[in-house]
């Protein structure tokens, strides 16, 4: 967000039913906020944005250059199953336009099915949270379900870092995936050097 700023890219950000987008307690921790997280927090029209979200609904038929599923625990609930979230992803993806999702939201490419009848993760380099770094959390036993199993049994070529909780970026193609919440400087950095190259 910070970076697409920065350059002028127009942004919108949408949530699965619109309005307010409640904030992970977990994110706020004065621990894991870093200068940009603590500016962006700090800024009356960011939080603005984030309380007046449009809805999936309302952004199905726009047309985006790049779709960005972001994480946290929440979206194991609201992504996979979400059939408005389906269909945009599929649309995306088949019209060669980018995909990208860190950390959890990587759950939201989970059910998505390309007009083929394959998952859209099938055969595709990727990454997402992983079962270490749920267990480094201590969520493992509070989670719906396990990303990294469900990623695999999908068909998906898994990846993750060599040490948990450590920076991993993934590319297959138009799709851009990083493992946790420690991937999103270099993600921002990879996805935002397609657009320069534009």
């Amino acid at each position: 967000y910070h970076g697409a700023k920065k350059q002028g890219i127009e942004i919108t950000v949408a949530s699965p039913k619109g309005g307010d987008t409640p904030i992970d307690p977990e994110s706020l921790n004065p621990l894991l906020m870093d200068e940009i997280t603590k500016t962006c927090w700090e800024d009356s029209i960011f939080k603005n944005v984030l309380q007046h979200t449009k809805s999936l609904d309302e952004v199905s038929e726009f047309q985006f250059d790049c779709v960005y599923l972001a994480g946290v625990h929440g979206s194991m609930y609201d992504f996979p199953d979400n059939i408005v979230l389906q269909a945009i992803l599929k649309k995306q993806y088949e019209n060669e336009k980018k995909v990208a999702a860190i950390c959890h939201g990587v759950c939201g490419l989970l059910n998505v099915t390309l007009a083929s009848g394959e998952y859209l993760v099938k055969d595709k380099k990727l990454t997402g949270f992983s079962r270490a770094e749920e267990i480094l959390a201590r969520k493992e036993r509070v989670v719906p379900f396990d990303l990294e199993t469900e990623l695999k049994d999908r068909g998906a070529r898994y990846e993750k870092a060599l040490i948990p909780m450590t920076s991993k970026v993934v590319i297959d193609g138009n799709l851009f995936t990083g493992e946790n919440p420690f991937s999103s400087k270099k993600m921002a950095e990879v996805i935002l050097k397609c657009f320069n190259k534009k």
